[in-house]
């Protein structure tokens, strides 16, 4: 049994009120952050309280509210592109990125990127007016020709193994394109993957007041095979040791006790 050696300090800071606003100019304030020459990785990632990554319906949208959605709106007008694994995409049923119009932004259109070893591009975006980009390797690069422009496909194959992706090389390879805010929305088996190279700066998560069991994912899994919204790796991604985070700074919703919590990893 461990001794009590570690100090607590009993933390009850004044609040300040966060009203909704439809610029949400406080809010994009306490999120903003310079990517700086390296770029930002920052994941956002919804939990219940005993940390489900989605619902019974197996959506993440079932699990988060009002108050998520805002800072949802916020990430995605700071963001130059979203990074999510192709499953997910596929079963959360994304299309082409719109920003926000009411939330200040960048210029530029927000893009979509895709972890995919397969090279499979979900239908509803091969067959939209803005296609994706597409991290894979080097045999999913084949696949990925057929169903995106080829100057939309990033072939970024492992060394050890030319049909993994190399999620360095790919982060390395958006920035080259310019897109140096990179937000990762999903699924659980990619942020395990991140985390494992080391390429999260920044975590943010919300804590929904609820439990739904067992059953889902953790936000970072190495999922099986077919398990919903992923495109797993074959092996699995290994344990790593733990990683330390700093709060940066922690939002409540008075009116349902929802948490959103800003954690740094750099």
């Amino acid at each position: 049994m461990r001794s009590a050696t570690t100090p607590l300090d009993l933390l009850v800071p004044r609040p300040e009120h966060l009203p909704p606003d439809p610029a949400e100019t406080r809010l994009a304030a306490l999120y903003d952050e310079d990517p700086g020459t390296g770029g930002w990785l920052r994941a956002n990632f919804v939990s219940t309280v005993d940390g489900g990554a989605w619902g019974p319906d197996h959506l993440s949208g079932s699990i988060n509210d009002d108050a998520d959605w805002r800072v949802f709106r916020v990430l995605r007008a700071a963001a130059d592109v979203v990074l999510v694994g192709a499953g997910t995409a596929r079963h959360e049923g994304y299309t082409a990125l719109d920003r926000p119009c009411d939330v200040p932004a960048g210029d530029r259109p927000l893009e979509l990127a895709l972890v995919t070893r397969s090279g499979r591009v979900p239908q509803q975006l091969v067959d939209g007016d803005r296609p994706p980009l597409v991290l894979t390797g080097e045999a999913g690069a084949r696949t990925a020709r057929r169903m995106a422009p080829a100057d939309h496909v990033l072939a970024v194959p492992a060394g050890h193994d030319p049909d993994e992706v190399d999620l360095r090389a790919g982060r390395a390879a958006l920035a080259d394109r310019g897109l140096r805010r990179v937000l990762c929305e999903g699924g659980p088996t990619l942020l395990a993957a991140l985390l494992a190279d080391d390429l999260v700066d920044e975590l943010c998560v919300t804590t929904s007041p609820c439990l739904v069991g067992p059953g889902p994912s953790r936000i970072v899994a190495a999922s099986p095979a077919g398990a919903p919204g992923e495109d797993p790796r074959p092996a699995g991604v290994p344990a790593s040791a733990p990683v330390p985070a700093r709060l940066a700074h922690l939002l409540h919703a008075p009116g349902t006790g929802t948490l959103l919590a800003r954690w740094l990893l750099r």
